[in-house]
């Protein structure tokens, strides 16, 4: 979606931003503000993963996990000096990968520590770490909920097998049980597992078993994605090569609604097309993407958006870290979106939203539109008079379609 960017101009090397995007972050204090760390280190490769991640084997002798968290510390160091004029606590940090548990508690800790010293944090501050079920233990998982995290997601994608190893996970649908319950005598509240459905292989009783199971562990939050098969990954040259059957779309919308279906009833409401939560127990780091909240993005690959200028790392750990310990900022480029390009995102990210786009964010032909996919069954009619649009649930189906539309594509 080019219109209305100014596309990948150079970043400073001071990583210094517009003064207009500083002032904007210090008068949006409805806003949310956070910060992600994206931690690029996994035990294996998943056949079907193009995440910016790296194995030991991948990434070569010259490069170490054990400096990783000072590398990271840095470019917190880094924010800190960019956002000077900024005087307000931070409201969520994620970790995410990659396999952030693959580092120890430690050093998250230590990385935790240093945006809590920089910034400080909000008293209800959200803490959140992405974990694999095989990459922590009782004592990790409470010596993370010591030292300040609130939440855990753990990919679990299928209590199936042969669903696992088609996705060349290495864990064991056990294993990932006892990791949500050794998260919860740790002290954990929050806790989400992550599903994956539409692999090839993979039955309606699979995946009803799978929704058991997670409803069953007494999670909060779960988060189900359609499997898609990206080109350059192992699974896309499997399926290139006629070795594996391509995901069907008649069968992936047919497991959405049997999640649907399932999680709603066990008290797990949709809030956004792929997430379902109890009351409360919604992903706040998450919602601050897709409500145009602030945050900055630490670690090779990470994106980061401040009061309107988005930009990204570089990708290779090996090239972070040697502009990290240069002192010259990380990024590699940044775009400055201009009104239009704001107004359709807004439209683009609050339409996932159980919550809905208010209506005054479309144009007369977007209000149009909206009323032609009422009349469609796409979007609920009572919220259009009441000034939002909402998906219903065949419209979350076709929420590309619907936001299409909407912005006039």
């Amino acid at each position: 979606m080019a219109t209305g960017v100014l596309d990948g101009e150079a970043a400073p090397a001071d990583g210094s931003l517009p003064h207009q995007a500083i002032a904007e972050l210090v008068e949006s204090s409805p806003r949310s503000f956070g910060f992600y760390v994206h931690v690029p280190y996994c035990a294996t490769r998943c056949g079907y993963c193009d995440f910016n991640t790296y194995t030991a084997a991948e990434l070569g002798p010259g490069v170490s996990r054990a400096d990783y968290a000072h590398t990271a510390i840095a470019e917190v160091r880094l924010a800190r000096r960019v956002l000077a004029a900024v005087n307000r606590p931070v409201d969520t940090v994620f970790f995410g990968g990659g396999t952030p548990t693959l580092l120890p508690p430690k050093d998250l800790l230590s990385i935790l520590i240093a945006i809590r010293d920089e910034f400080g944090l909000a008293p209800d501050a959200e803490i959140t770490t992405e974990a694999n079920p095989d990459s922590v233990d009782r004592e990790s998982l409470s010596a993370l909920e010591l030292g300040g995290f609130t939440r855990i997601s753990f990919g679990m994608q299928s209590v199936s097998p042969h669903v696992l190893s088609i996705l060349e996970r290495t864990h064991t649908p056990d294993r990932a049980r006892a990791a949500v319950q050794w998260a919860r005598e740790a002290g954990f509240e929050h806790l989400n597992l992550d599903l994956i459905y539409g692999t090839p292989g993979e039955t309606s009783d699979d995946f009803a078993r799978s929704l058991g199971a997670a409803i069953e562990s007494g999670v909060d939050h779960v988060s189900a994605y359609s499997l898609v098969v990206e080109d350059g990954t192992r699974l896309g040259r499997q399926v290139a090569r006629g070795e594996m059957a391509a995901p069907d779309d008649d069968v992936a919308a047919r497991r959405y609604e049997a999640a649907d279906e399932m999680l709603s009833a066990a008290g797990l409401e949709w809030y956004e097309i792929s997430n379902w939560a109890r009351p409360g127990g919604e992903c706040r780091h998450n919602l601050g993407y897709w409500t145009e909240g602030d945050w900055w993005g630490i670690g090779p690959g990470a994106h980061s958006h401040i009061g309107g200028v988005r930009w990204w790392n570089v990708k290779h750990p090996t090239t972070y870290a040697e502009r990290i310990n240069a002192g010259i900022s990380p990024s590699l480029a940044r775009e400055v979106l201009t009104p239009t390009a704001r107004s359709m995102e807004t439209i683009m990210l609050k339409t996932r939203l159980r919550t809905g786009l208010p209506i005054e964010a479309l144009s007369g032909a977007g209000l149009a539109a909206a009323r032609r996919a009422a009349a469609d069954g796409l979007v609920e009619s009572g919220p259009l008079s009441h000034g939002r649009i909402t998906l219903t649930r065949r419209g979350r189906l076709l929420g590309d379609r619907v936001v299409a539309t909407l912005v006039g594509l």
